[in-house]
């Protein structure tokens, strides 16, 4: 059986997707897509990655009615949420240590869930 081997892409509509691929870049370092084929595309660091389906009422979204979140990888949560806090970012740690590490959460200019994981 085929099976797929890493995800390719995520394509997310933007009320200002120039403004929101602008932020990501500034401030979670997230590449812009390559202007053309000629020019390389984004290669994450290897390392574990989560496929999860939730309810709706989950409480991984907060009620905030969102149907998706982004959850990437750091390798370093406190630097992280320094940097971000810095560009007048909210960040909420999580306090608590999971056996699979760190997180904490923040929304994106347009309101969207992104979460920051620091593996064990």
């Amino acid at each position: 059986m085929q099976k797929i081997n890493g995800i390719g892409g995520v394509f997310i509509v933007a009320q200002n997707p120039e403004m929101l691929g602008e932020w990501y870049q500034k401030y979670l370092g997230v590449p812009l897509p390559p202007a053309s084929y000629e020019d390389p595309e984004w290669v994450p660091k290897q390392g574990p990655t989560v496929f999860a389906f939730m309810s709706a009422d989950s409480e991984h979204f907060n009620g905030s009615g969102k149907t998706w979140a982004l959850n990437f990888r750091v390798d370093d949560l406190d630097a992280m949420i320094v940097q971000l806090t810095d560009g007048g970012i909210e960040v909420k740690r999580d306090p608590e240590e999971y056996p699979n590490g760190i997180f904490a959460s923040l929304v994106d200019p347009e309101g969207n869930l992104v979460q920051l994981w620091q593996p064990k």
